[in-house]
């Protein structure tokens, strides 16, 4: 008996040794194939644009193509849902931003759950957001603003790219800390978003300054205040939304990497390392920089304490604004 006891855990043990070598060697040929890098925005949505160049750093690292594919809508939850359901290979990557750590407290009944259908990977980049008008509405700064939508409730609309989005959150943010009524008006995604407010169908949008610096700079759209807590250095001139009159008000939103769980922790470790790699590449940082993104690229371990308190935090400020999507 102790002879067959010995035997059998001598076979456990070498089982145990040839799936680790197994794993380590998928690791090592990991990926043989295209990488799908699913995106839940828009195209020309801060999304889209942090996607497009992190997906084309990993590319060159992998030296595998990496593909951008946008499935927008439902705040996110389309493409959350149809990542958290692809097979655990590493063969699907998940970008996400803050709106996905919104949603769970906004939404009552989500078809995936943040937390325990994805293994996080890595923060890709913060990103300032910026209070926008159109050239058309009077006003030039957030007082003037705050005065106008006081002075004529619900004459005012402002554009999202959809209820539970960060440009919904920050706008609604702006809303309950400065008493005004203005009108929402929610599209499939960013870039639907940005073009109502070009076209002057929308008078306010709070966007990621990234996707709006050229239109800002041609005159086609009128920036009044960045979000930040602080001024944002790339852009020192213009005041924040807190010191033109609305103190405590800050908003930064934020680009991350994920995974379906159970994503073998090897190919998790070897896509962190091409992203981490990817972030700190300094063309990479330099094109970031030039659109007011900051490149963070962190490990696993860490972004998921930042998830964990992102979700509290906007869970407290979801119940504190009566928000709710469904």
């Amino acid at each position: 008996m102790t002879i067959l006891r010995s035997c059998t855990t001598k076979l456990l043990t070498l089982i145990c040794l040839l799936c680790l070598f197994a794993a380590a060697g998928w690791a090592q040929n990991y990926p043989v194939k295209v990488v799908r890098y699913l995106v839940p925005g828009s195209p020309g949505s801060g999304d889209d644009v942090v996607g497009r160049i992190v997906a084309a750093g990993l590319s060159q690292v992998f030296g595998q193509q990496v593909i951008v594919d946008n499935r927008a809508g439902a705040g996110g939850n389309i493409g959350a849902e149809i990542a958290s359901k692809a097979p655990a290979d590493g063969y699907t990557l998940f970008h996400l931003n803050i709106t996905q750590a919104l949603n769970v407290s906004l939404y009552r009944n989500l078809p995936y759950d943040l937390m325990r259908d994805f293994t996080p990977v890595t923060q890709s980049v913060t990103a300032p957001a910026i209070a926008l008008v159109h050239p058309s509405l009077p006003v030039k700064s957030i007082g003037e603003l705050i005065k106008l939508a006081k002075a004529k409730p619900r004459s005012i609309n402002y554009a999202s790219a959809g209820t539970g989005t960060t440009t919904f959150l920050a706008a609604e943010l702006f809303k309950g800390q400065t008493g005004v009524n203005m009108v929402h008006v929610p599209y499939k995604g960013g870039g639907e978003a940005q073009t109502s407010l070009l076209s002057g169908e929308t008078s306010v949008y709070f966007a990621t300054i990234g996707t709006v610096l050229s239109y800002i700079k041609q005159g086609r759209l009128r920036a009044l205040a960045v979000t930040t807590a602080n001024r944002v250095p790339l852009l020192p001139e213009y005041p924040t939304i807190a010191e033109s009159g609305v103190p405590g008000y800050a908003f930064t939103n934020w680009y991350g990497l994920m995974v379906p769980a159970k994503t073998p922790k090897e190919i998790v470790a070897t896509i962190n390392a091409a992203a981490v790699s990817t972030l700190r590449n300094p063309a990479v940082i330099k094109r970031f920089n030039d659109l007011v993104f900051l490149p963070v690229g962190n490990q696993p371990e860490e972004f998921g304490r930042i998830l964990e308190s992102e979700i509290a935090t906007l869970a407290k400020v979801v119940k504190d604004l009566g928000l709710r999507a469904d």
